[in-house]
């Protein structure tokens, strides 16, 4: 068996990555993706490696024999690369497809080492690779007969249907092809489909031709469960640099992206905070059948998304503010309370970092609970912060992440307290309808509230509790007009996209679901709370709301749990130790997720355990 390597095409999506070099001499984690190649073939019984070049061929053909001179490698020229496509790179190499059987793999992709001894091992003769389709695919798909794995079409880009994606397979771009289908199926049709269509097609092509016209002997080899990823342009590359790190780099790239945890769909996200069991599937049915409309047209302004705002939350308009998320009204807040107050800022650690991030680090004062479980009370922050001059006072309830919970009443004194003394008191309520009991038993988005304690300003993030991340929503809630005026005038008049927009006009009709959803939250978390606390290298800190903060017992450390789960399980949580108010002290924190990903979690625990 021999390999070929279609290696010709100039990735100009690549941009000055390819500026002076193919594509496959791309680096990913520092190697290039043409060695990682040759190592993997390397370690195959193949009589030969034969590599198409064309775009900076003279550059890779060095390469290669300079990095490699213990391979028997071959090199046929594209000279004409530049207005060709990979078919006429394929039939440039007719003759040696015609004279051996053939692994035959385009120069751009990376894949594990196993792929190849999977083809290899494949009693088949004639294989194309593939992937069951998920979003980030692109290119050429295949649907399959599922029990034979016969391939029945091929389906270019043109004919590619989203309504039949859940049928589509991606093809790896890896093929195993026997010399006698070359000879008396695919090179036949390759050097009829040039001649009627010309050199500036792809090889598939001629494949879907086959199985149109022709009993096809090709079979579909599905790769489940091994990496791989096809790098056409710097979005893929920081994809693959990821997929393909090493543990801990792996875990550290995860989180400089801060989200987008989509594009790896076999991984389980126990680190972001969101309610799986909201909205329904109805509501979201409701808000795809508006999909085209609201995609095409303008979102309304301000004015209107506040008014829908207040509606959400039974809170008067003009109290409220709406942001592109809570942290952007967070940003806008504490610009303000920087420059407006003339004081200290008072700040609960460790809590959400996003406001001490925002504070300078002179002008805040901090306290941090002198307890294991981070416990702390209204008293407990009036004690610490009398006598220190804030001007305001900063806190998350429940608080993230530790989960301490403070009930209203005792909220209420705070906010006598702070309204006394001249101190504006931010209280950010994203979590509290995870709280036990009704939530309105806890929400301080009343407007007797707000005129009561008009330096009360409530910040809740529509992200969490009602499982909407991706629209980015959040809101901000004073009876002082004056600062909702300032935040709104922050904010640009279209920081609320038509989804979202869509989203708070019909929520209402949905509002009993979401009490639903929480109440589900709250029993899924009694469950994981049983479970996390069987494990003995974790110490679990209860919780009010939608996660728990662990301790991590010696000898095993938080770095090394979140790197072992995400290694072994796909699993992804966060690791606290680097947080203020922790002094390093090993801990993590763990979302609650419906019952069968906090099952996988316990599972995936004990195995470390075992």
């Amino acid at each position: 068996m021999q390999a070929i390597i279609l290696a010709a095409g100039m990735g100009r999506r690549l941009g000055a990555l390819t500026a002076d070099n193919t594509k496959c001499m791309v680096e990913v984690n520092g190697q290039c993706l043409i060695d990682r190649m040759l190592n993997q073939l390397s370690a195959l019984k193949l009589a030969k490696i034969i590599i198409i070049t064309g775009y900076q061929g003279s550059k890779l053909r060095e390469h290669v024999l300079q990095n490699h001179p213990q391979l028997k490698v071959e090199f046929i020229d594209n000279t004409v690369y530049e207005r060709t496509n990979n078919i006429y790179s394929l039939w440039l190499a007719r003759e040696q497809m015609a004279a051996d059987d053939t692994l035959l793999l385009e120069s751009d992709i990376i894949f594990d080492n196993d792929v190849l001894r999977l083809a290899c091992e494949c009693p088949e003769p004639d294989l194309a690779l593939v992937d069951k389709y998920r979003p980030w695919m692109d290119g050429t798909m295949v649907q399959i007969d599922q029990h034979s794995h016969r391939i029945l079409n091929f389906i270019p880009k043109k004919a590619f249907r989203y309504a039949d994606a859940d049928t589509y397979y991606k093809t790896v771009n890896v093929y195993k092809i026997s010399r006698s289908f070359a000879r008396n199926h695919y090179l036949p049709f390759l050097d009829a489909y040039i001649k009627v269509m010309g050199h500036n097609e792809y090889y598939e092509q001629v494949l879907r031709v086959i199985t149109l016209i022709d009993t096809c002997p090709l079979k579909a080899l599905p790769i489940d469960g091994h990496d791989w990823y096809e790098i056409d342009d710097v979005q893929d590359l920081r994809i693959a640099e990821l997929i393909f790190s090493k543990a801990g780099d792996r875990l550290k790239k995860l989180h400089s992206c801060y989200g987008g945890y989509w594009r790896y769909p076999g991984m389980i996200d126990f680190c972001y905070l969101v309610n799986p069991y909201f909205p329904t599937p109805r509501m979201v049915d409701e808000i795809k059948a508006s999909f085209d409309q609201l995609l095409r047209e303008y979102p309304s302004g301000a004015a209107v998304n506040t008014m829908l705002a207040g509606k959400y939350f039974g809170v008067n308009s003009s109290y409220m503010a709406i942001g592109n998320g809570a942290a952007e009204l967070i940003k806008s807040l504490t610009e303000i309370l920087v420059s407006g107050c003339g004081g200290k800022i008072g700040l609960v650690m460790p809590s959400f970092e996003e406001y001490y991030n925002r504070l300078p680090v002179d002008g805040t004062i901090t306290y941090v609970p002198a307890n294991s479980y981070f416990r702390y009370s209204a008293d407990d922050l009036v004690d610490r912060f009398a006598g220190t001059g804030i001007k305001a006072l900063l806190i998350v309830n429940p608080d993230n992440p530790s989960g301490n919970f403070i009930v209203r009443d005792d909220l209420l004194r705070l906010c006598d307290w702070t309204f006394k003394n001249g101190i504006s008191l931010v209280v950010d309520e994203s979590f509290v309808d995870f709280a036990d009991g009704e939530a309105d038993e806890h929400t301080l988005l009343n407007d007797s509230l707000l005129e009561r304690f008009p330096n009360l300003i409530v910040i809740k993030s529509i992200s969490k509790s009602y499982g909407v991340p991706g629209l980015r929503l959040g809101v901000a809630a004073s009876a002082d007009t004056d600062l909702i005026s300032d935040l709104q005038k922050r904010c640009s008049i279209w920081n609320i996209n038509s989804f979202a927009e869509y989203y708070m006009q019909i929520y209402g009709k949905y509002e009993g679901d979401y009490k639903t959803a929480c109440k589900r939250i709250k029993d899924a978390r009694n469950v994981l709370y049983d479970g996390l606390s069987q494990i003995d290298f974790l110490r679990v800190v209860p919780s009010q709301s939608n996660y728990f903060l662990c301790e991590v017992v010696a000898p095993m450390t938080s770095a090394e749990l979140c790197v072992k789960l995400l290694d072994i399980s796909g699993i992804l949580i966060k690791d606290c130790s680097g947080k203020r108010g922790f002094d390093g002290a090993q801990y993590v924190r763990i979302a609650v997720r419906d019952d069968n990903d906090n099952r996988k979690l316990i599972q995936a625990l004990k195995n470390i355990k075992s």
